[in-house]
């Protein structure tokens, strides 16, 4: 194994209280419980009904527990790489607004986006500022209100996401074989609008037909989305594990990112891990985007799932497309 350079130092969750089922979302489309479990794995996802409280809350929330279990005093803290696909606006960024709500005055504060694979993103890129020299104390956030984007007249696509946000604070490493030990990361734009919002930009802005085509909100073509998850999730879990020197034997935990039941038993199956080894929460909180594995990893920790000296391989997939992983030591 190779010197490994950032450690998690703290991390921490926020979950918005409201929780949403599948009869609670028959009320408003054409659906039920049955068919929604039957091909996501999905039954409740918790959706924030407050709107004062956007993508800089929630990430503030998150990221107080992370900074109180890091050690870390607030003015420690000299970067902040934030994950939205829901920005609450689009200047300034949802980091720098985060970064005052949680009074960071030494950090300098930035929005990343790269959809669900952005938290393992920033990881690398915090991992990367820590091993410069750069940073001490790197705050990577992610944090979607997904509720805000979703067409909740869409039941192929509404019914999968929620809200939430998880957040971790990287150190550099202490030397006891305690950090990230590998990663990787890869796109395609070429295949950007098997996922996106087609309106709302300097290309497509948002007019009165926009709005009542519904271009503003979330498009997806979910069979296509489908295959290159599996596709992509199994080429970054191979990719990760060989930089690390490691096979799917090696691993304890796989911690996917949560966006649906058949994606997370096609990525367990191909990278040779059994189920009982695999974290799942996609059934309490659907699919949350970047903020899914750190809220994943945090409440793995919480219950015991991940031990000290657990090997964890966390892939993911994302609109872009994007995708990656990352192996970590505990």
């Amino acid at each position: 194994m190779s010197e490994l350079h950032a450690r998690i130092a703290g991390i921490g969750r926020y979950l918005p209280d409201n929780v949403v089922t599948n009869d609670d979302l028959a009320k408003i489309v054409d659906t039920n419980d049955e068919w929604i479990r039957e091909r996501t794995g999905i039954a409740t996802r918790r959706i924030e009904e407050d709107p004062e409280k956007g993508a800089a809350y929630m990430a503030a929330e998150a990221a107080r527990v992370a900074i109180d279990r890091s050690g870390f005093a607030p003015e420690e803290i000299d970067t902040v790489i934030l994950s939205t696909a829901t920005p609450d606006r689009f200047l300034p960024s949802t980091a720098c607004d985060t970064q005052a709500i949680l009074g960071l005055p030494n950090a300098m504060a930035l929005d990343l986006t790269a959809a669900c694979s952005g938290w393992l993103y920033g990881l690398t890129m915090g991992e990367g500022m820590i091993a410069s020299g750069r940073s001490k104390a790197t705050l990577v956030v992610a944090t979607e209100k997904m509720s805000g984007i979703v067409d909740w007249t869409d039941r192929a696509t509404c019914v999968l996401f929620g809200d939430g946000a998880g957040a971790v604070v990287l150190a550099p490493a202490n030397g006891d074989g305690t950090g990230i030990v590998s990663s990787f990361h890869c796109s395609d734009g070429n295949l950007g609008e098997l996922l996106w919002r087609p309106a709302g930009g300097n290309i497509c802005p948002m007019t009165p037909q926009t709005l009542e085509n519904r271009d503003h909100l979330l498009k997806m073509n979910g069979r296509e989305i489908f295959k290159s998850a599996v596709r992509s999730m199994a080429q970054a879990c191979d990719e990760a594990l060989s930089r690390a020197g490691m096979t799917g034997e090696d691993v304890d935990l796989l911690v996917p990112h949560q966006a649906n039941i058949r994606i997370i038993q096609a990525t367990a199956k191909y990278a040779g891990i059994p189920m009982e080894k695999v974290y799942v929460n996609v059934d309490r909180y659907g699919n949350m985007s970047s903020a899914s594995i750190p809220v994943a990893l945090d409440e793995a920790l919480e219950d015991g799932s991940i031990q000290p000296g657990m090997r964890v391989l966390a892939p993911t997939f994302g609109a872009g497309l994007t995708w990656g992983a990352v192996v970590l030591q505990f």
